[in-house]
């Protein structure tokens, strides 16, 4: 049977899920998943998985459901799963995030498609080629960067991409297309914090002396390296580990939370709530 995703926002108040089930029930619709959370600021958050027993398209469902959105005031949309979400990967010379979201999208671990891989080297462009995907190379200095940006946009909208994906991508945005691509660009930080930034960053921990080596991936904003947090994760080092040791542990870590972070999101397990986020794993 088609299967679909009700994601939604909206203040708090009573019979919203009472509302959303009957109106699942009247569309023959069964539930196979459903979360919600209200936060202190009395907003109510919920992502119901459903089947249906009719061939429904998500835009009939959405146009039924518009009165129901209208009435609670929420900010809602109705996915259909069978639609996968089309994911562009950006990269410049550290290959290995790239090369583990390819590896799960090879094996249909990530339901996404690729439609093109973006660098300012040419470095992978053989990796890109061994999985069929367009390489674009997008070489960026100080006197191209907004030209080389608006080319960017361009390969974006010529993929209809739904998301945008930093994948070790070493290129600081600029605001605007930071706006542009607002709410569908992930990073992947190179700390659990980020407390050590610009250049070698696992050599900066290396020398604090650190035991906790991580990862955080959060969407792109006009703040750098502060955008609302998707997920992170942690691994332990010691006083016997190198600097190469650091960043092996470091790698291992960046690749698991980017791929969570992906996953969730093609899967709209993430909803916003200002600055934060609302993950429904």
């Amino acid at each position: 049977m088609p299967r679909y995703i009700l994601r939604l926002s909206c203040p708090d108040r009573r019979g919203i899920v009472a509302a959303v089930g009957s109106f699942l029930l009247d569309h023959h619709c069964n539930i196979v998943e459903s979360a919600q959370f209200g936060d202190q600021s009395q907003r109510f958050f919920m992502r119901v998985c459903f089947d249906s027993e009719q061939a429904h398209q998500a835009e009939a469902l959405q146009a039924a459901f518009t009165p129901i959105g209208e009435k609670f005031s929420m900010q809602w949309n109705c996915y259909d799963l069978a639609s996968k979400q089309r994911v562009v990967l950006m990269v410049s010379r550290f290959g290995h995030c790239l090369n583990d979201l390819l590896y799960r999208y090879r094996i249909g671990a990530l339901p996404i498609e690729i439609p093109a891989i973006v660098s300012n080297h040419r470095d992978f462009y053989r990796l890109a080629a061994a999985h069929d995907i367009p390489f674009h190379y997008l070489p960026v200095s100080p006197e191209n960067k907004q030209r080389q940006e608006q080319q960017l946009l361009e390969i974006v909208g010529e993929a209809r991409a739904d998301l945008v994906v930093l994948a070790r991508y070493m290129q600081i945005l600029s605001p605007a297309l930071c706006q542009a691509l607002e709410g569908r660009a992930i990073n992947i930080h190179h700390s659990f914090l980020p407390s050590f930034q610009g250049a070698r960053p696992h050599q900066q921990a290396y020398d604090r002396g650190v035991k906790l080596i991580g990862a955080t991936a959060h969407y792109v904003t006009q703040d750098l390296d502060e955008g609302p947090i998707i997920e992170q994760d942690v691994a332990r080092v010691d006083h016997a580990m190198s600097v190469e040791d650091c960043a092996a542990v470091g790698r291992d870590v960046e690749c698991a939370v980017l791929a969570r972070a992906v996953k969730w999101h093609v899967e709209h397990r993430i909803l916003l709530n200002g600055h934060r986020t609302v993950v429904f794993r």
